[in-house]
């Protein structure tokens, strides 16, 4: 009798062990399910109605008030959200009571030629702490500017004139340019006054420059004795003393710039010495014109 009476007692708290199994379990259940269930966060909402092309609408979603920390929310991605709206940026603020939102701009893009209802999107945002949030379509309206048919009534026509512009003053503008032709033309007349002095002066001053002047006079230039002994004047006065072949090295010292010359001016002395110490001699003909007007431009040269 007493085996009877305790496999009796193991068979009642076998029995209460497993009812309370069975009321346990879906309470545990329950409470993941309703953990892992979405939630409505609180949304400020836009403005509903007023909306034009170009203009731009906040949306805020709470996401930390108090104790309430919805923790770090994945942000939705920018760009096109329908056929009116776009995405813009997403940040997030913290207002004056210390209370941190999600605000989404969006700007509308697009406008029905008549005033139309449209909504800003649902959204579906995860966070950090396995919370989902669910935020809900929000009814819009938005129009056109103007209406699609003008009145037609006097200059209320579908298509205007082209404006035209209005015309510049033009006198500061002439004023101007008048001013810049007339100190150009003084630069100019000033850059030639001075070219003119500048060819004066080395025509009076400038050795080479004197032969040849006086060389362009004389068309029979190569034969005639006063031509040579203008070249070997310039020579002599560029030296600084009676030049020969001999004392042609001095001169080119003196006078480095008639270096390249050296050949020509070799030629010229042994020339001379032929046409004007050599009884009965019959000289060839001598380019002198042209070797004077290179001594004249190797002196230009050296004198700029």
């Amino acid at each position: 009798m007493r085996a009877e009476g305790v496999m009796r007692e193991r068979r009642i708290v076998m029995c209460v062990v497993l009812a309370l199994c069975v009321a346990f379990v879906p309470t545990v259940t329950h409470a993941a399910s309703a953990t892992n269930a979405p939630s409505q966060p609180l949304v400020q909402e836009p403005r509903a109605f007023g909306y034009l092309l170009g203009d731009v609408l906040t949306q805020r979603i709470l996401l930390q008030d108090g104790d309430h920390d919805a923790g770090a929310v994945a942000s939705p991605s920018p760009g096109r959200a329908n056929a009116w709206l776009e995405r813009r940026r997403v940040r997030l603020e913290t207002d004056a009571d210390g209370r941190r939102w999600m605000a989404i701009d969006y700007q509308v893009v697009n406008i029905p030629p008549t005033l139309t209802q449209i909504a800003l999107p649902a959204l579906t945002l995860n966070s950090s702490a396995g919370a989902t949030l669910q935020v809900g379509e929000w009814p819009l309206s938005i129009g056109p500017a103007t209406p699609a048919n003008p009145f037609n009534a006097g200059d209320l026509q579908a298509m205007q004139p082209d404006r035209t512009a209005p015309p510049l003053p033009g006198a500061p503008w002439r004023r101007q340019a008048g001013i810049a032709g007339g100190l150009l033309v003084l630069t100019l007349l000033a850059w030639m006054g001075w070219w003119l002095w500048r060819n004066a002066r080395e025509s009076a001053y400038l050795p080479f420059a004197r032969a040849w002047r006086q060389m362009k006079k004389n068309h029979q230039a190569d034969a005639s004795p006063d031509a040579w002994l203008c070249v070997h004047r310039a020579l002599n006065e560029t030296a600084g003393h009676v030049v020969h072949a001999g004392s042609l090295p001095h001169l080119l010292i003196r006078a480095p710039y008639l270096q390249p010359l050296r050949a020509q001016l070799e030629q010229f002395y042994r020339q001379s010495a032929e046409r004007f110490f050599t009884p009965a001699s019959a000289a060839g003909a001598y380019p002198l014109r042209t070797l004077c007007e290179a001594l004249y431009r190797a002196e230009q040269r050296h004198q700029r």
